[in-house]
């Protein structure tokens, strides 16, 4: 390879260790997106690209992509793009987004040597009244520089741990409404202002933006001068300058920025600049060893997977080492069996499942080595699914007090929930009012009855009611199919507290259950029908890090309440109504007043929502609800429903068969059952294929944000699956699953997903304290996120949601349901 050549296969530029993305990638707001450099197995810099400000923040405007074209014969990729995007145009009626402005542009990025050449053309000047805002920014991840030297020009210094002084202010953008455009790190008092006279339209008049001064201004950076994988250069050649600025000074989770101001009046040739990252000659990938950070039992399939870089050589062995008291001793080479290409790698296979002796072992292959692991019976017995009934769902919990010892976690927080939402609204995060409150309480009105129960979802602090009645079921699943009795927290509902490690002698996950009830429930005694959630009022408060009582005073009734939301959601509210009836099985004997009030709302929610005909999800969540009230009562009307449906759940298995494998024993019916057994083949080789499709056995075709929680939820349902069909579906997919969570997954951080469980594990995260770079135990992160369009990456950094966020209703407590299930397993298969 000679030089940085487009490889028209992969779709970018490559030469060496050295690779050179443009435009793969489409999610500006979580620094993945535009033109990106990554440089011997780490992205270096991304988000190369035309904004309205050098250091932008998650919802500031972003360009929409018209066109993307891949040109040999100038070794170019040549992209055409243009503000506003409107298809991602506020996710609400959010005048932060765009302003008065319609600019249509290209980029070209040109291989040139061991340089990227980056020509801007634009189609019209810059308006007057933009000039000097309209940059080309690139984005230089945080992580990897800290404590690293920088140069331009003249001027150097270290890439700082904190963002520095001093700031500055900058004009502020005109809105399409008229007024100027905010974000969360200016008009804040504005915000205020605007909630204390009554309007609940975002067009606040704001003060200027607050930004910090660059740390210099030149004709050419080079970052990390020393470190010959890490060196990059960037060269402005038009008639502009770089700036070296820091984003995180206006926003937590910003980056460092390179930026140029496009000259007013330019159009073709707006901006050149020259990036030349350094290539090291003959690099090649490290080999890693992928193994589960927890480990095994005895009578586990282990089989630990081998990633390489795609030109290497695949070994023929590797080696197995156990710990002694003297240090590592030798066991036995294992045969590596090539597996084939997957991503950007090269994989293989070690199977040494034959190893049973209790232990702690290591693998080496390739100059690699593995971390430490377990072979034990007693390998899920402690530390793995219990921290998430220990740390991570108390310090999640909502209206309560939460401490540990001598740590407060987070005060009494929201017990002003909540005001009503205004109508004719679309939330920035998603919640969005239709013209009625749907409910006899007023726009603004306080609502009773809602500050009790739930968890906070889980960076963002929200009440979504899917979350929160998702939370529920899986912990209800668990209770009822593991008769899991833990108990090391005490839960007071009338002091509204919560003691971690003092137990209380009650079921810590009946206690949780019940806690998830309390909000649901009570949100449907106080509403006459679910919400759609509960959530902050303003972008001051979304951005919060740090103590969730501090979010509002907690008196109720005043400009700082959260809000909350409803809607006219079939499938979403069908969905809760079967997540309550199992909540409501769970809590028969815990709280059987709040279990009845559960079990009712499900039932109004099934008799009462209606749905088109051609409205598929709604339908299948009305068979998840049928299943599960049935469970519940035994009506005849839901037994009724199901046996009509049974044509529909056998044309549908990928979706309901699952639901199905729960009902099946409880229907009594041969041709039910006859009819849906009829369909397994098909499932059953559809699951093979692909699980087949990837080393790791498992479905896995991943996209942007890590796939861990969709892995573990595929791995709830096929639990069920082989429960019902044993003879069908073996347990090795829910294991590999398992395996997947805990460390044996794509990429060079082989990290637990599950916080604090495990040799390693990923113990920066997205959490409510992701400010303080920490963690929570027991919580379970999005996951290794792909790098469009073949990059896997799971960086240990606190704020991209898409690789290391918490959530509720399916995060965490999957991953808990998950050992279970394989715990489960292991002592039935040994009886």
């Amino acid at each position: 390879m000679s030089g940085l050549s487009l490889d028209l296969d992969r779709g970018y530029f490559r030469n060496e260790g050295v690779n050179v993305m443009a435009f793969d990638d489409i999610y500006p707001e979580g620094h993945q997106s535009g033109v990106s450099v990554l440089m011997h197995g780490r992205r270096i810099a991304t988000c190369g690209d035309v904004r309205f400000e050098p250091t932008p923040g998650q919802w500031q405007p972003v360009p929409g992509q018209v066109s993307r074209k891949l040109d040999a014969q100038r070794n170019a990729i040549i992209t055409r793009l243009r503000f506003p995007d409107e298809k991602k145009s506020l996710r609400g009626t959010n005048p932060m987004v765009y302003p008065d402005l319609e600019l249509s542009y290209q980029v070209t990025v040109r291989g040139e040597g061991d340089a990227a050449v980056i020509e801007v053309d634009l189609d019209e000047p810059i308006p007057e009244a933009f000039a000097g805002r309209v940059c080309f920014n690139l984005e230089l991840y945080p992580a990897v520089l800290f404590g690293k030297p920088w140069m331009m020009d003249d001027r150097f210094g270290v890439f700082p741990r904190q963002p520095n002084g001093p700031v500055r202010r900058q004009p502020s953008i005109i809105s399409r409404s008229g007024h100027q455009a905010s974000h969360p790190s200016s008009g804040f008092l504005a915000e205020r202002n605007r909630l204390a006279d009554g309007s609940h339209g975002y067009n606040p008049i704001i003060a200027d933006d607050l930004i910090a001064e660059p740390y210099a201004e030149g004709k050419c950076l080079t970052v990390c001068p020393d470190d010959p994988q890490t060196r990059l250069r960037v060269e402005c050649l038009s008639d502009t300058t770089l700036q070296l600025c820091d984003g995180r000074m206006n926003h937590n989770n910003g980056w460092f920025v390179v930026s140029s101001v496009l000259p007013a009046g330019a159009t073709r040739g707006a901006l050149c600049w020259r990036i030349t990252p350094n290539a090291v000659r003959g690099w090649r990938s490290p080999a890693v060893i992928q193994v589960s950070q927890v480990g095994y039992h005895p009578s586990q399939a282990k089989k630990a997977v081998l990633e390489l870089d795609p030109e290497a050589e695949m070994p023929e062995t590797a080696e197995l080492y156990i710990m002694t008291d003297q240090g590592e001793k030798r066991l036995s080479a294992y045969p590596v069996k090539s597996w084939g290409n997957f991503l950007r790698y090269r994989y293989g296979h070690v199977d040494f499942s034959g190893v049973t002796q209790p232990g702690l072992y290591r693998l080496r292959c390739a100059d690699a080595e593995s971390t430490l692991f377990r072979i034990s019976e007693d390998v899920y017995n402690r530390g793995v699914w219990q921290p998430v009934l220990e740390y991570f769902l108390p310090v999640q919990m909502c209206h309560m007090r939460v401490q540990e010892k001598y740590r407060v976690w987070h005060g009494r927080c929201h017990m002003d929930d909540a005001r009503m939402a205004p109508v004719g609204f679309n939330h920035f995060d998603g919640y969005v009012q239709p013209d009625s409150t749907l409910t006899h309480y007023q726009p603004g009105d306080a609502v009773p009855g809602l500050n009790a129960g739930g968890w906070h979802d889980a960076g963002d602090y929200d009440l979504r009611v899917e979350s929160q009645a998702g939370e529920v079921y899986t912990l209800a699943l668990a209770y009822e199919a593991f008769q899991v009795d833990y108990d090391t927290t005490t839960i007071d509902q009338t002091k509204k507290l919560v003691e971690i490690h003092e137990p209380d002698g009650r079921n810590d996950l009946l206690q949780q259950i019940e806690h998830g009830m309390l909000f649901v429930v009570g949100s449907w005694n106080a509403l006459g029908r679910l919400c759609r959630g509960i959530i902050c009022n303003s972008l001051r408060q979304y951005v919060l890090l740090g103590d969730a009582a501090a979010m509002t005073d907690g008196v109720a009734g005043n400009e700082d309440d959260r809000w909350v939301f409803t809607e006219e959601n079939p499938a979403r509210e069908l969905s809760a109504a079967a997540q309550l009836a199992a909540g409501a099985r769970a809590l028969s004997e815990l709280n059987p007043g709040l279990a009845e009030q559960g079990l009712q709302a499900a039932e109004t929610i099934f008799d009462v929502t209606v749905f088109p005909e051609d409205d598929e999800r709604s339908r299948c969540s009305k068979i998840h609800a049928a299943v599960e009230l049935y469970l519940s009562t035994r009506g005849e009307k839901y037994r009724s429903w199901l046996l009509n449906e049974a044509d529909y759940i056998a044309q549908h298995m990928e979706q309901t068969g699952w639901m199905a494998a729960r009902v099946l024993d409880a229907l009594q019916d041969e041709a039910f059952t006859a009819k849906i057994r009829s369909t397994l083949p098909g499932l059953k080789q559809k699951l093979e294929e692909q699980c087949a499709e990837t080393p790791y056995g498992i479905p896995y075709r991943p996209y942007i944000w890590g796939a861990g929680w969709g892995i573990q939820r595929m791995a709830l349902q096929y639990y069920f699956l082989h429960q019902a069909f044993p003879e069908v579906f073996d347990r090795a997919p829910l294991e590999n699953a398992l395996h997947f969570v805990l460390g044996c997954h794509p990429g060079s951080n082989t990290a637990s997903f599950a916080s604090g469980v495990g040799t390693k594990s990923a113990t920066i995260a997205y959490g409510v304290n992701r400010a303080d770079w920490s963690y929570i135990p027991g919580g379970v992160v999005s996951g290794t996120a792909l790098i469009r369009p073949d990059f896997p990456e799971l960086l240990e950094y606190p704020f991209l949601w898409q690789q290391t966020e918490y959530v509720l209703g399916g995060g965490s407590s999957n991953f808990m349901f998950m050992v279970l299930a394989v715990q489960s397993l292991l002592k039935k298969s040994a009886e």
